[in-house]
């Protein structure tokens, strides 16, 4: 039997939290090992939008990493957000950004936004990638964690889950579980040729009665593509016995925002579903030698779905933590609760407020 790999930290998935948490570690003095189960570049269901904190949290990071994701292509300027109403009425809202005077931020495929951030980690000389490495099994062992993967060993002092709605870690080491009430279910399918009007440029979020508290959305991407999905609380898609892929082909072919709109598009896959662990409840972040980030950690935003900035900050936040658990050589669970605290002292007030205009959603369709 191979011996285990050691390093100071494994980091498992190389999403945006788990880059940014070892970006943030380089010339910490500790070396990292990421492990992740694709090979990259690989696609991620997601909505594509990349807000305005998504940029900021990068310039906070590094100005170079920001400027380098500003000239990294293909992607979409987005200037803005068209609501549609229930009473099929629209409300556009245009944004500007200091950092980037076009936009408010960006609609890029995963597959390349994440491709970007794990470029990004190449040359980090105490950072290793170790691609095509699906976690299967850990245990506390000692004073350290043991990661077995379907190829190879890791044993480390810290295990940091960064690896979505699905994480392993917080399946194996966390006390959380799955609250419909805090989660949605989602669809996403890419289409050409979208009908676009005058909203080209802004992304769009239709709220129509029969999937409140959710939204139906359509995000321009270049190439005359769109990403176009569907959200719902988990709660009420059981609650009303909703099949999302069903309602998200309804939608398309009957109501009149979007048939005319959909007459010649073309989809470019099948319909793909995913799930999204809310922000408005709190969770168990970490624990005995363990820290939780991302979707793993459950910091989507309720409100409007968005994950990646969120994703990116924890995996800030994460970094600055573990560098001082080591300075102390901290590794518990009371040491760790910092991290939970300094998490929601970051996020919290803003996620309770997206919890808020969820339920007053909600409320509003009850009338």
């Amino acid at each position: 039997m191979l011996k285990p790999r050691l390093f100071d930290i494994v980091l498992i998935g190389a999403g945006p939290a788990g880059c940014a948490c070892a970006y943030q570690l380089a010339e910490s003095g500790l070396t990292v090992a990421i492990i992740e189960k694709n090979i990259f570049p690989r696609d991620k269901i997601c909505g594509d939008a990349l807000s305005a904190d998504v940029v900021n949290q990068l310039y906070r990071m590094n100005t170079n990493l920001a400027e380098a994701f500003l000239k990294r292509n293909p992607k979409q300027v987005s200037k803005g957000v068209r609501f549609f109403a229930p009473n099929n009425k629209s409300l556009d809202i245009h944004f500007t950004n200091p950092k980037h005077k076009e936009a408010v931020g960006f609609v890029m495929k995963r597959l390349n936004f994440d491709a970007f951030f794990v470029e990004q980690l190449m040359n980090v000389s105490n950072v290793s990638v170790f691609e095509n490495h699906k976690a299967i099994q850990i245990n506390h062992q000692g004073e350290s964690v043991v990661v077995k993967t379907d190829k190879a060993t890791f044993q480390a002092k810290m295990i940091i889950g960064a690896d979505g709605a699905n994480s392993i870690v917080n399946r194996k080491l966390s006390n959380n579980k799955i609250d419909k009430k805090h989660h949605s279910g989602g669809v996403r399918q890419y289409f050409e040729n979208v009908k676009w009007n005058d909203a080209h440029g802004l992304i769009e979020l239709h709220f129509y009665k029969e999937i409140i508290p959710g939204y139906f959305w359509i995000f321009p991407l270049p190439e005359n593509q769109a990403n176009v999905g569907l959200g719902m609380l988990s709660s009420e898609i059981s609650k009303q016995n909703i099949n999302l892929k069903q309602k998200f082909t309804e939608l398309i072919e009957n109501h009149p925002n979007l048939k005319s709109r959909f007459k010649n598009a073309k989809p470019l896959e099948t319909i793909k579903g995913f799930g999204l662990p809310l922000g408005s409840k709190k969770k168990q972040l970490s624990g005995d030698h363990f820290l939780l980030l991302g979707d793993a950690a459950n910091l989507i935003d309720p409100f409007t779905g968005e994950g990646i900035g969120n994703a990116i900050r924890s995996g800030r936040i994460a970094a600055e933590h573990i560098k001082k658990a080591f300075k102390e050589r901290r590794f518990d669970a009371d040491f760790n609760k910092k991290y939970d605290t300094n998490i929601y002292q970051a996020m919290w007030n803003e996620l309770r407020v997206s919890k808020s205009l969820q339920n007053l959603l909600k409320i509003s369709m009850a009338f």
